[in-house]
């Protein structure tokens, strides 16, 4: 097998402060109480504290993001001040990583002491609680999704994400550069990096550091978003098909209907897999743009090895009747 698949990783912790900095934006975090902002988030989801509050903290999930909503804030509200007081308490006999609070809402400057003694960071947001919560729920999968890395090069064919492998020095960088001249868009040349998002998607972007560049053997490293434009880059793209390039082997175990849909797993996700012989003179860069343009026929009900299956199916049948129909009809009056 010319795939080659790095060890898949989780993370394990992020920071509240890294949490805040990429979502200060996004998010429209605004910093009530900053002690605290070294704390660990440990756990993707978040976490509504209406019972906590309430006084019942046996299943309590203090590791996540606390997030408080309208009816956490009317609740506290609703109570005499030295009541909060003792509710907030509750709280703070577990460790929190942190606050957010939403709907652009306040609380009380002694709750926010406690906060501060406990060193729990506070955050508010303008923002409705479901649209603050789809954003960090958003963020927080994409930080503690499994992650790999795989030898490839990855590209954007008519809106498919087509990830080329197999063996260093077959060509799979040629191939990415001949598409992205012909309108393509490169994701990541390389090294892919590869991200589970739900239970049966694959992200692949590129690494911090190589990033568009390109390594062109007899050429030497190119940068594509310079020489081709911002149109002819993408920082990320859904894996759909899996092009594994292999050397032309008479003996090649290589489909010739495509009636078999071989798959590949990545990080437990099946992802169709095609693997591609090649030889000197094969058109692989144009074979690649049909493999998009077959699947996208596939996705929208148009198989077309079944179709020509049924109708050799047909033709056999009526030859078995004897029905068969001559083989040329010519036109009226064409004789050339």
């Amino acid at each position: 097998m010319a795939i080659t698949i790095g060890k898949e990783h989780h993370k394990q912790n992020i920071t509240v402060e890294y949490l805040y900095e990429t979502n200060k934006k996004r998010v429209r975090l605004e910093v009530l109480s900053a002690a605290g902002m070294e704390n660990k988030i440990q756990d993707k989801n978040l976490h509504r504290p209406g019972l906590a509050i309430a006084g019942y903290t046996d299943l309590f999930t203090y590791n996540r993001v606390q997030v408080f909503g309208n009816t956490e804030i009317r609740y506290l509200q609703s109570l005499p001040l030295e009541k909060r007081v003792e509710s907030f308490n509750t709280l703070f006999r577990f460790a929190l990583p942190c606050i957010v609070i939403t709907n652009g809402n306040t609380i009380d400057p002694e709750l926010l002491e406690i906060a501060a003694r406990h060193t729990v960071p506070v955050f508010r947001s303008p923002l409705e609680t479901t649209k603050a919560a789809y954003f960090l729920s958003d963020f927080l999968d994409d930080q503690f999704s499994p992650q790999t890395t795989i030898h490839g090069s990855f590209v954007d064919v008519y809106g498919l994400g087509l990830l080329f492998v197999g063996r260093s020095g077959i060509g799979k960088s040629e191939v990415a550069l001949d598409l992205v001249e012909r309108g393509h868009r490169l994701v990541s040349d390389d090294i892919v990096t590869v991200t589970r998002k739900g239970e049966g998607i694959l992200i692949g972007t590129g690494t911090d550091l190589v990033k568009h560049f390109m390594e062109i053997r007899g050429l030497g490293l190119i940068d594509v978003q310079s020489i081709f434009g911002i149109r002819s880059i993408r920082f990320q793209k859904r894996i759909e098909v899996v092009v594994e390039l292999l050397e032309w082997q008479p003996t090649g175990d290589f489909t010739r209907t495509g009636l078999d849909n071989d798959t590949i797993n990545i990080l437990d996700v099946e992802i169709p897999h095609i693997k591609l012989p090649i030889f000197p003179g094969k058109n692989v860069t144009v074979i690649a743009e049909v493999i998009a343009l077959n699947y996208l026929l596939k996705h929208y009900g148009y198989d077309a090895a079944e179709e020509f299956s049924r109708k050799l199916e047909k033709v056999i049948a009526h030859k078995t009747k004897g029905k068969a129909k001559r083989n040329i009809d010519y036109f009226e009056h064409d004789f050339e």
